[in-house]
């Protein structure tokens, strides 16, 4: 993986750039690359390019938008499963040589039956719709927060999500609009003794808003994907056995890898060939031509 630095000295002869949604694509970089035409994202998040300053030097940029969405709903029920059955925890506690000493003891580790209980997913897009079906085969009642969708009996003002809910999945991208979405009031509506999961982006939530909801014990608990500063976490969250972290690799499975890369691929062929890519972000009212 280049560095910035790295891309800047090549861009005079760049035409394609792939990366991992780890490079900011700005004026800057724009500017310094004449013959680029696509930067193409082998991931399903494009908030690293500026679409204004793309659509004005005439680059196109892409995204794999279904590679990750089948294996993000699965790892979003992992996390909800390691933290209703305090699977991190019981692991740590039988490798620690304790339960050969203390013996049976079954109380102390009855988790949370998700039969029944109720999840707010927010963002009801290909990967909330996917956490939905998982969570139905569960038993759970399903409730959402959307853009779209008002018509669908399920459908909960945000506001209204929180208080219902016994888990909150964040699945929505990061915007202006969303950054801090889950913030100290936000938390104050949520259900006493409810869960959060975040499988969206990290800023979404304020960490240091949640780390005071689970210190004042208004929240069972967290599972997190992502980090708000990642790969850097906040110090109050890691001391917590409540909370379960991922390191942001919840589409990351071995098929989904593969398909992303040939979808990428096949974004950049695209363009190269004089036409749009399959999966465009933006559309630059003239697009450079080879």
């Amino acid at each position: 993986m280049c560095t910035r630095s790295e891309v800047l000295s090549l861009a005079p002869e760049l035409v394609g750039i792939i990366n991992q949604h780890e490079l900011a694509v700005d004026r800057e970089l724009l500017a310094a690359a004449p013959s680029l035409r696509i930067v193409a994202n082998v991931a399903m998040g494009h908030n690293n390019m500026d679409l204004t300053a793309l659509d004005e030097f005439g680059v196109w940029g892409s995204n794999v938008p279904d590679a990750f969405s089948e294996p993000t709903a699965d790892h979003t029920i992992a996390l909800l499963l390691a933290l209703a059955r305090r699977i991190p925890s019981a692991d740590a506690y039988v490798r620690s040589g304790r339960w050969a000493e203390d013996g049976f003891q079954p109380g102390p580790w009855d988790g949370m039956l998700l039969g029944g209980k109720t999840i707010g997913i927010v963002g009801f897009g290909q990967i909330g719709r996917a956490v939905a079906r998982r969570a139905e085969a569960f038993g759970m009642h399903v409730i959402f927060n959307s853009n779209r969708g008002q018509d669908d009996p399920r459908f909960r003002s945000l506001d209204a999500l929180l208080s219902q809910a016994d888990v909150v999945s964040l699945h929505v991208p990061l915007s202006p609009t969303t950054r801090h979405l889950m913030n100290p009031s936000r938390f104050a509506r949520m259900k006493p003794g409810s869960v959060l999961l975040n499988m969206a982006r990290g800023p979404v939530v304020d960490e240091e808003a949640l780390y005071m909801a689970l210190d004042k014990g208004r929240l069972k608990g967290a599972g997190m994907d992502v980090a708000e500063n990642e790969p850097r976490i906040h110090p109050g969250l890691l001391a917590r056995d409540n909370v379960v972290f991922t390191p942001h690799i919840g589409g990351g499975t071995v098929e989904s890898r593969k398909q992303a890369r040939l979808t990428c691929a096949a974004n950049v062929a695209q363009v190269l060939q004089g036409r749009p890519p399959i999966h465009p972000v933006n559309r630059p009212p003239r697009p450079r031509a080879g």
